[in-house]
């Protein structure tokens, strides 16, 4: 197919829901909207708001044709979410907040059908982070269920059914530490038979391959063209990741901020990854094992800063480094390289709003994402996607840490680029970035060292 110039990406992040429009000759967004992703109540248990991100999507996409004109569709989203589809292709139950806590209630019973981390790659993790474990407890949980779902589609893949009729699945969001897949294989893992899905699992797909035009209803609603093509769609991290995939020669890591902060290495060292500090395998848009690690510092940079701004100054930088001011993990202990430590300040805990609260703040989520690097065996340059990409204390700080060039992405989303190179997986020359960062000082190596010796001391 020509290569369409103006691609329309549904983003469904953790916390936002977005449509982007990105023009594929500069690789840059054109326009973007966004709503809050608000979780709704049960019964029967919180879910997504999928209908009120439907009429959003619709309203946007008419908007965008009529001020830009969108040629393509592609879709990301974050991961640890399924869809259950009926025979009439509408959902069978509402789409399960991955943060529930209800599959933790059947841990034991669970655990004693998953394969191991050997088979899959995919650490256990607490509530619905396993998709597995999500499924394993709401067939339990309604027992009617597995008997009326038709077909079960990973998230991407749930905005393409609505888009196309066609229903499917993708290897990044199978990858994504569900359970469900074997990425040595690159087939589903044993636990479809096991939870007796395997004949409404819909099949596995490369992120890229066209599902197919849009329906009618879709072009009427948004006047698009009734032969606007939709891609499988892709997990969010693994779209950041596609671009420099393409673009760059091994080793490299990408850092993909936001909610969650994942740290993909490619061909790096060999190591063994560790599943109880959060590391996995994630699945490349290539169908490639990618060593990755995690943590939810998106999350954490939320909740430290108590939604109070402050720009930091050199004196509060000064400052922080002088006296040594420090955040210690973990603020969601229940993820990431510390699991289970307990957050801490030392030697005391800056005011809220303060420029050396931010410094402090930037500076733990900047030394976490280096252990996530050495723990997953990066090597080469570091690309940072996302919010914290306009860090300058991060990006300085993880420079120091890691010893090696660290460059800040300057696009919007990274996401929404690599989710619209999709449909152009042969050029990626025009990837936009910021200068990277100057690595700090002498003070800077101190206050990291000290830091994880620190916290090393308390595991």
């Amino acid at each position: 197919m020509t290569d369409p110039p103006h691609i329309a990406v549904i983003d469904i992040g953790k916390t936002n829901a977005k449509l982007a429009l990105v023009d594929l000759e500069t690789l840059c967004e054109r326009a973007v909207v966004t709503r809050p992703n608000t979780v709704l109540p049960g019964p029967p248990w919180p879910h997504f708001d999928v209908e009120g991100h439907w009429a959003f999507l619709l309203d946007a996409l008419g908007r965008f044709q009529r001020d830009h004109r969108v040629d393509g569709i592609s879709v990301t989203t974050h991961g640890a979410s399924a869809a259950l589809l009926d025979g009439a292709g509408a959902l069978a139950a509402p789409v399960l907040d991955y943060e529930h806590t209800g599959p933790d209630t059947c841990t034991e019973a669970y655990d004693a059908i998953r394969p191991t981390f050997a088979e899959t790659g995919s650490p256990r993790l607490g509530m619905g982070l396993n998709l597995g474990a999500q499924l394993f407890w709401q067939f339990g949980q309604d027992p009617g269920l597995l008997a009326r779902t038709r077909h079960v589609v990973t998230y991407p893949q749930y905005w393409g059914h609505r888009l196309t009729g066609i229903a499917s699945t993708d290897v990044t969001s199978l990858g994504c530490h569900t359970d469900l897949w074997n990425p040595h294989a690159q087939a589903f893992s044993s636990l479809v038979d096991r939870l007796g899905i395997r004949d409404k699992i819909a099949p596995a797909r490369e992120s890229g391959d066209i599902l197919g035009p849009i329906l009618p209803g879709i072009a009427a609603a948004t006047g698009l063209s009734p032969a606007t093509p939709v891609v499988c769609g892709i997990h969010d991290s693994n779209a950041s990741l596609l671009p420099h995939i393409i673009a760059r020669q091994s080793p490299f890591a990408v850092v993909s901020s936001g909610t969650w902060v994942i740290v993909m290495a490619v061909g790096g060292d060999t190591v063994s990854l560790d599943p109880a500090r959060d590391t996995l395998i994630n699945v490349s848009a290539l169908g490639q094992p990618v060593p990755s690690a995690r943590f939810m510092g998106g999350r954490e940079y939320e909740v430290i800063r108590q939604g109070v701004a402050s720009e930091p100054t050199g004196a509060d930088v000064g400052q922080v480094l002088k006296d040594e001011v420090m955040l210690l993990p973990a603020v969601e202990p229940g993820c990431g390289p510390f699991r289970g430590a307990r957050m801490r300040w030392a030697p005391v805990e800056p005011a809220v709003g303060s420029g050396r609260r931010d410094v402090a703040l930037a500076y733990y989520l900047a030394l976490m994402t280096a252990e996530c690097l050495k723990m997953t065996g990066a090597r080469g340059d570091i690309v940072v996607e996302g919010p914290f990409a306009r860090n300058r204390q991060y990006l300085q700080m993880l420079e120091t840490a890691a010893r090696r060039p660290v460059t800040g992405s300057d696009s919007m989303t990274g996401t929404s680029t690599g989710a619209a190179m999709l449909f152009r997986r042969t050029r990626a020359e025009k990837l936009h970035q910021a200068v990277s960062t100057p690595p700090g000082d002498t003070a800077m190596a101190r206050y990291a060292a000290k830091w994880l010796n620190l916290v090393n001391s308390a595991t």
